[in-house]
């Protein structure tokens, strides 16, 4: 009985890899990504050039940007790519700390598990490191005030340093604040909510410089008059009417055919159509607009009356540039012509003006009273340095937008990593049991920032690390920190360096849960395909399954 066969529990297609090797392999991969980007972070930071499938090319330095771009076949390391993501989308800055920060964290982990640790301990460790770390950040944040212009700019400015635009100084920074200031709404409570995707439009013009580049207090859309001939093109505090409907006549629903019997009557028909559209621009003009816009179409006849009117008229207008004119000269989007009411016409507007840049027409409805939209015009040598100034500007939008909604700061230049790197160590005497060293190891880990800040200005990595560390030692000198420009250890306070507290406590959060999540992972199984005909060995075209073979075997895994 003692010689059975032996059990075969999978297929032979199936990899399985289980324990220390998974590990291994999961935090190799997570290094590796935060290796590809490490070099990005900081003022002295490289740019990476990225050839996409389409033959395209991009040029960034922005974390999120290059791992969008990678192909990337290992799964832990896909879960690394997806962290970037959430923090882009989340905060909008800190991509690349993110990134260097979960890699350092896995790092640190993996000497824990080759002396066999169990990953559970080592999350419980993190879990608690990460929450002393934000009580830290609380502790040192200092709040700022929102409408102190220059502070504002600083923040902004320390987001940008380290991105391409960074040599064109204040330029990008005022566009952002600019543009978040405007398009705020107050919540009530001090909170403001900044909605960039909907309200702040970013136009890229190619031609002109950098610093053309300005905020229009309204918007700008890419369209011209309907009759560039007759209607005029600068009207001074125009009157809007925005509409969602075509003012042209109605077809039916469905295909009707109609017998004429006599030839008058098609005459009757033809009238009709014409006094319909005649009523509809009637009822528009008796409101006396100077500039009409609709959603959708506008008919010959209507343009006849309204520019006999006087009118001037935009058709087939984007929805989101609608509302965006919407929010910026106060008008109403109205949907039926004859429900227009007298507070339906936008008068915020100072100026609506139709100018050709480039070899294009744009219409400008500018100078607004108190516009809750604006528009972010840009101009630059290139396409790819455009787009490149675009995401940096999205950068910089989202910290202003985070600190109107939160408005507090921190040091930049590693200096607060390093105070919670100190923080903890402290701490971790005072940890019970086998948790100790997990958490010390976490609190090393937080160097990382700074670490990779001194290697990308060319310092003596060491050297500078020791001496940060002896300032920040015992938690004191919370400002102290370094100058990615020149590599001198300033007081952030002075030099203006400062990240916005949503970004840092985000890219904690975030970080840490992330390592905790791959270190959980003991086990990786590959290699689950659908079922295979026996003649076929070649895959076939993907077959379409019917509900019927549903509950067929053929989705267990091989």
């Amino acid at each position: 009985m003692a010689l059975h066969a032996p059990v075969l529990v999978m297929k032979d297609s199936m990899k399985r890899e289980s324990g220390a090797k998974v590990h291994q392999a999961n935090i190799q991969a997570a290094k590796a990504v935060a290796d590809i980007i490490r070099t990005t972070l900081g003022p002295r930071s490289m740019l990476k050039m990225l050839l996409d499938a389409g033959g395209g090319i991009v040029v960034t330095n922005d974390g999120n940007a290059i791992l969008r771009e990678i192909d990337i076949a290992h799964p832990a390391a896909k879960s690394m790519i997806e962290l970037s993501r959430t923090q882009d989308e989340e905060v909008g800055d800190g991509t690349t700390s993110v990134i260097v920060l979960a890699g350092e964290m896995l790092h640190v982990a993996q000497a824990f598990i080759d002396k066999n640790y169990h990953p559970t301990v080592i999350c419980r460790a993190y879990t608690k490191a990460l929450d002393d770390a934000i009580a830290v950040l609380d502790k040192i944040a200092m709040p700022v005030d929102v409408n102190d212009r220059a502070s504002m700019l600083g923040l902004v400015k320390s987001s940008i340093g380290t991105k391409f635009t960074g040599q064109f100084g204040d330029l990008i920074a005022d566009l952002a604040i600019d543009a978040t200031t405007t398009a705020g709404v107050d919540l009530g409570q001090g909170m403001r909510e900044v909605d960039i995707k909907k309200y702040i439009k970013v136009e890229k013009v190619p031609g002109g410089q950098l610093e053309d580049s300005t905020v229009l207090k309204g918007v700008m859309i890419n369209k011209d008059v309907v009759a560039p001939g007759k209607m005029r093109r600068k009207i001074v505090n125009p009157r809007i009417i925005l509409l969602d409907s075509p003012i042209e006549y109605k077809k039916g629903e469905n295909q009707t055919n109609a017998e004429l019997m006599k030839e008058e009557d098609w005459q009757v028909l033809l009238e009709m159509e014409e006094e319909y559209i005649k009523n509809l621009c009637a009822q528009i003009l008796k409101f006396k607009p100077d500039l009409v816009i609709t959603e959708k179409g506008l008919s010959d006849l209507a343009i006849h009356y309204l520019s006999k009117a006087g009118v001037s008229a935009i058709r087939r207008l984007r929805k989101t540039d609608n509302n965006r004119i919407a929010k910026a000269c106060g008008a109403v989007i109205v949907n039926r012509p004859e429900e227009l009411q007298e507070s339906d016409v936008g008068t915020g507007a100072g100026l609506f003006e139709v100018k050709k840049i480039g070899d294009e027409f744009f219409a400008f409805i500018i100078d607004c009273k108190d516009p809750k939209a604006c528009t972010v015009l840009l101009r630059g040598a290139s396409k790819d340095v455009l787009n490149e100034v675009e995401r940096n500007l999205q950068d910089a939008m989202s910290v202003a937008r985070n600190i109107l909604k939160n408005p507090k700061l921190l040091p930049g230049g590693g200096a607060t990593e390093l105070t919670v790197s100190a923080t903890l160590k402290q701490k971790s005497s005072s940890v019970e049991g086998v948790e100790k060293w997990p958490y010390e190891a976490a609190a090393l880990a937080f160097e990382a920032i700074p670490r990779t800040l001194a290697q990308n200005c060319g310092l003596n990595v060491i050297r500078t690390m020791t001496q940060l560390q002896g300032k920040h030692a015992n938690g004191e000198n919370a400002w102290v920190g370094l100058d990615g420009r020149s590599g001198d250890i300033v007081d952030m306070k002075e030099r203006k360096i400062w990240d916005s507290y949503s970004v840092k406590s985000q890219t904690f959060k975030t970080a840490i849960e992330a390592a905790c999540m791959l270190l959980r992972i003991d086990d990786i199984v590959s290699g689950i395909k659908k079922k295979q005909a026996p003649g076929a060995s070649a895959p076939k075209q993907p077959q379409i399954e019917t509900e019927g073979d549903a509950d067929n075997e053929q989705m267990i895994p091989e």
